[in-house]
């Protein structure tokens, strides 16, 4: 992701329905040019916290983006995410790139890779099962989320799991 994708990115994290379930509110342009600066900056893998926030794009639109992240190179273990454009969803792109995130992230050596979300948030519960994750934990309000107590789902998958799809 660089500078030039900052109104691209503005496009979809100011919409209240690509917020509601992140842990953000809907994005002024200066908090999105914020987020993108840290964006174009973190560019590898290597130690705990370290991550990439990779845009998507079709034909040349930027439609969304995945996150990658090393959560410890103790344990071998990696977290995936994703955010896309309302008009860009239920077309496969997100099923593709977090897929070749986990390629990205299993190539590299990692054991295991999660995704935490809101349980609500259907469309990502189906992208985790496509991805061949498993469902190993449901927290019930185990964190306050816009105001409200809310709940977390995890998903993971294993590198022997992802090798044998």
């Amino acid at each position: 992701m660089t500078l030039e994708d900052v109104d691209a990115v503005h496009s979809y994290q100011s919409l209240p329905e690509v917020a509601e379930y992140q842990l953000f509110e809907p994005r002024s342009r200066e908090a999105v040019l914020e987020k993108v600066t840290g964006f174009a900056s973190a560019l590898r893998l290597e130690s705990d916290g370290d991550y990439l926030q990779v845009a998507v794009e079709e034909s040349g639109r930027l439609i969304g983006d995945v996150y990658f992240a090393i959560k410890s190179v103790d344990n071998l273990c990696g977290e995936i995410g994703w955010t896309f454009h309302p008009d860009a969803q239920g077309r496969g792109f997100a099923t593709e790139a977090a897929r070749a995130m986990l390629e990205l992230g299993f190539g590299l050596g990692l054991h295991r890779v999660v995704a935490e979300l809101d349980p609500r948030n259907a469309a990502s519960v189906a992208l985790c099962l496509r991805l061949g994750m498993r469902h190993e934990a449901h927290f019930v309000e185990d964190m306050m989320f816009k105001g409200s107590w809310a709940d977390t789902g995890v998903y993971a998958l294993l590198a022997r799991e992802w090798a044998a799809r």
